[in-house]
């Protein structure tokens, strides 16, 4: 596991932090397809914390997009950087998440966060942090809708319907299981709406939950025990 010490010059408030957002928000590549679905890896991060230690580990598990097979994973463990604070939750876990890619053996191909890319109130979110940072294509898929409106779409998998923020699309409530919960796919940055939801789709063949969020959720949990017993 990587230990991960707090990156010097890290915003330490919400003024601060608000300015990075508005500057890397720039940077954001919205009209790339992104790597076709079911090619190449497909790389789930996600985090977990004991806020009572100030620990916040992060994982990452590359799965083979056509198999699902694992091809490689990592961990990383370092001080929570951020206090909570909604809209803010990317500056708790970016240095961690990074941490983890950057261990990995392998190049990680899309990475899918466990959360929101541009469905998010500042249009932001970790999948959109990340990818401006590391340059690599993200999605987010999320279990919520968070503060934004859709109707309910279809009963059926892969029936879609828009995410709304007033009027304006900001990702797709999307069934992945046949009258299951839909989850809520947005862009991070270099792949298109439609690419992430069909990849969401091809990482769903049983679950609500992407193959790639479930192995890291489980990876970082577990990664989590060892680093605060």
């Amino acid at each position: 596991m990587t230990i991960v010490s707090i990156p010097a010059g890290w915003p330490v408030t919400e003024e601060q932090a608000r300015s990075v957002q508005d500057e890397l928000r720039e940077r954001v590549v919205l009209d790339e397809p992104g790597p076709p679905p079911g090619t190449g890896h497909v790389t789930g991060v996600d985090v977990a914390y004991d806020d009572e230690r100030d620990v916040v580990v992060a994982a990452a598990v590359v799965l083979d997009a056509a198999t699902h097979e694992v091809v490689a994973e990592a961990t990383a463990a370092g001080r929570v950087s951020f206090p909570y604070v909604p809209g803010l939750l990317a500056f708790r876990e970016i240095p961690t998440v990074m941490a983890a890619l950057d261990a990995l053996p392998c190049p990680p191909g899309l990475v899918v966060c466990d959360g929101y890319g541009l469905a998010h109130p500042r249009r932001f979110g970790l999948a959109s942090h990340l990818g401006v940072l590391t340059g690599l294509p993200t999605i987010g898929v999320a279990k919520n809708p968070f503060t934004f409106s859709y109707d309910e779409p279809g009963a059926r998998r892969g029936s879609a319907s828009p995410l709304l923020a007033g009027t304006d699309e900001v990702g797709r409530a999307l069934r992945t299981q046949d009258g299951i919960k839909p989850v809520f796919v947005s862009v991070g940055h270099r792949v298109d709406l439609g690419n992430a939801c069909a990849h969401t789709l091809a990482l769903t063949p049983k679950y609500r939950l992407p193959e790639s969020t479930r192995r890291a959720d489980s990876l970082c949990r577990e990664a989590l025990r060892q680093a605060t017993s």
